[in-house]
Parts: C-alpha cells; sequence; structure tokens
C-alpha cells in the first residue's frame, strides 16, 4: 500500500483543498436577537437554562429568529477496520455488515430512536469488507475496510477524501429532500480502537487514557487494545499538527465520512448533532481542519468510553446529555434532538410578557 502522503504542506490553507467547503462564522447578530428576546418571555431571565443558550446557538447557526429543526436526517455510516484483526473487539469483522442489514430492516436502536423523531434511516457504506454491494444501503465504498494500521497506514490520503466526500454527499441528499436537521451515527467493528488512536495522536495523551469496554470488552481485552495502539502510534508517527495525517494513518472511512457530513451541515447552516466518542474525533478531526465549523455543532451526549471526556475537553463541549451510553450508531445524538426541537418551540410558541399581559421584572 503507499503511505499516506502528509498534507502539511498542502493544508496551510482549505484552499489547497478545493472539495472541502466554504464555511463562515455563525450569524453573530442572529444569536444577539435571540438573546434579547428570550428575556421578553414570561419567564424570569435565564431561567431555562442551557435550553436558551441552545435557542441562541441555533439562531446562530441558521441565521434566523424562528430557525426550524422539524425535519431532521439521520444518516449512519459503515466501514470495517484492519486494525480488528488484531484481535481489539468482542466481536468479529462481519457483524459490521450484518448490523448494517438490521439498520435497513429498521431493527438497531438508532432505528427505533430515528422512528420517535419521524425520521429514515440513510445508512451509507463508506468500507464495509463485503464482496459484494450491502441490499437497502447507499452504497459509496471507497474500498472494503482500512489496512491493518498496525503494519501500514490504514487509507491512502485520496481513500481519505472520498471518504469525507461521500459524507458530504449524504448531506446534499439530504438538504435536498428538506433536512433541516442532522444527526450523524457511525457503524464500523474496531472503530473505537481507530478513533483512539486518532484522539492519542491529536492530543499527544496515552491510548490507556482512550480505552474503555467499548464493545464489552473486559481489563485484559483492554490492555491488548490500548498496547496495540501504542504499537500502532508508534509504527505510523502521525503528525498530531496535521488532521488529514491523522486520519489516513490511523482513522476509518466512516469516520472521515462523518467529518465530511459536519463540514456540508455547516456549509448549509444546518445545525448538526454530534453523538458520542468516534463522532466526536471525527468532529475534532474536521475542526482542526475548518475551525468555524465548531460553533455549528451540537455536543448530543457523554459517552462512557474514557476517551470522550478528552474528546469533549478538546473542543470546549458541554454535551446535553449523560446517559452512560456508548452504543454509536448516532443514538445519543438522536435522544438528545428532541431537546433542540424544545428550544425552537420555546421561540416561536411562548408568550411574551406583553402579550400575555404579565407584568415584567420590577425595576
Amino acid at each position: 500500500m503507499p503511505p499516506c502522503a502528509s498534507s502539511a504542506a498542502a493544508s496551510d490553507s482549505l484552499a489547497a483543498y478545493p472539495w472541502l467547503p466554504d464555511i463562515g462564522p455563525v450569524d453573530a447578530a442572529a444569536a444577539e436577537r435571540t438573546r434579547a428576546y428570550l428575556d421578553t418571555l414570561t419567564k424570569p431571565p435565564g431561567s431555562l437554562g442551557r435550553l436558551e443558550a441552545l435557542a441562541i446557538q441555533l439562531s446562530a447557526i441558521t441565521g434566523s429568529a424562528r430557525p426550524r429543526v422539524d425535519s431532521p436526517a439521520v444518516v449512519v455510516f459503515a466501514a470495517d477496520h484492519g486494525v480488528a484483526a488484531e484481535g481489539v473487539s468482542a466481536f468479529p469483522q462481519e457483524v459490521t455488515a450484518q448490523m448494517v442489514a438490521n439498520f435497513v430492516q429498521q431493527g438497531a436502536a438508532i432505528n427505533v430512536f430515528a422512528r420517535q423523531l419521524g425520521a429514515r434511516v440513510d445508512v451509507v457504506d463508506v468500507g464495509v469488507a463485503s464482496p459484494r454491494p450491502l441490499p437497502g444501503a447507499t452504497d459509496a465504498r471507497v474500498r472494503s475496510g482500512t489496512a491493518n494500521m498496525l503494519h501500514h497506514d490504514a487509507m491512502p490520503l485520496d481513500d481519505a477524501r472520498q471518504a469525507m466526500q461521500a459524507g458530504m454527499a449524504a448531506v446534499e441528499r439530504a438538504v435536498q429532500a428538506g433536512a433541516n436537521g442532522l444527526i450523524v451515527g457511525e457503524m464500523g467493528i474496531a472503530n473505537t480502537t481507530a478513533s483512539s488512536a486518532m484522539l492519542a495522536a491529536l492530543l499527544g495523551v496515552p491510548a490507556a487514557q482512550m480505552v474503555g469496554a467499548g464493545t464489552g470488552i473486559d481489563s485484559t481485552q483492554q490492555a491488548h487494545k490500548a498496547a496495540v495502539i501504542e504499537r500502532a502510534l508508534a509504527n505510523r508517527q502521525a503528525n498530531p499538527d496535521d488532521p488529514l495525517e491523522v486520519l489516513c494513518k490511523l482513522g476509518g472511512l466512516e469516520i472521515a465520512a462523518m467529518a465530511g457530513a459536519y463540514l456540508a451541515a455547516a456549509a448549509h447552516r444546518v445545525p448538526a448533532v454530534v453523538d458520542g466518542f468516534i463522532a466526536t474525533v471525527a468532529a475534532l478531526t474536521a475542526c482542526r481542519m475548518a475551525p468555524a465549523l465548531c460553533d455549528y455543532l451540537v455536543f448530543g451526549h457523554r459517552s462512557a468510553e474514557p476517551g470522550h471526556a478528552l474528546a469533549l475537553e478538546a473542543l470546549a463541549a458541554q454535551p446535553l446529555l449523560a446517559l452512560e451510553m456508548r452504543l454509536g450508531e448516532g443514538s445519543g445524538a438522536a435522544l438528545a434532538y428532541p431537546l433542540l426541537q424544545a428550544a425552537v418551540a420555546m421561540l416561536s410558541d411562548m408568550a411574551t410578557f406583553s402579550q400575555a399581559g404579565v407584568s415584567g421584572k420590577a425595576p
């Protein structure tokens, strides 16, 4: 396999990558208008806490005093990882393709939670190690899984680019179909290993601080997983200042696709809810590439995976929920999404003091 070419020299400017969408700043004026309007509603100022901050953020993202998030899209990207051969997961690699079939048949947790939102799940195969296309899934396969990062770069830079473009294309389809909110999920056996390796490289922290139960491994298996990651980090020598290099040396095709999806959502001013550990590593990667992106992301929940706290801290992100979940699939983001809808309903449906004939705060 050809080595992952360093993108450091070429990526000093996003102009070197014309396939990345242009992302401008969020609308600060719209945010301030919403902040002022919230204080006219029939409640003490700030009494709805973080829901008010969420409403302000949604106005800033969309540029609207009355944002809409009533039509969410749910996209789940699936891919396999060569490092699964090192025994880092409790499940065999073929479970990735089997779970894609489960998504298609509407039997997974994300399907249940998406139905509660009235949303369909678009399952996108960007790299499942299957000999044939997977029925019912969108076929955007770049390759049949990554290489084993212990021995090779996970993927060439061009494959990472193609996977990111597949993520962007999925968002384009969703927006064209009328989506005004985005929930992104993933499926890929051993993808917590890839995510942990990426985060260890990006933050310069030991792998042992990242590794948790994942798919249900015990403490001995966790120690083995951390050792595999440390060996991969030593062998790959990814440049922590070059997120694209980290992605293609240590990452996954579904992680690349999620990064692309977040970038495309921001370009369309569509709020994207970030799920757990793997999704947050994808978001951190994308934010390192395009720092303006971060203000467009809503972080759905705090995963039970230990590395997630470090990823959230690196993004100065405060998630909406903490339910001790570690499933992935976009499940935590889907459960958090009704809070966005509540924040929007507060802006559109709650009476002002003058409308309700209620006296305001005494001078």
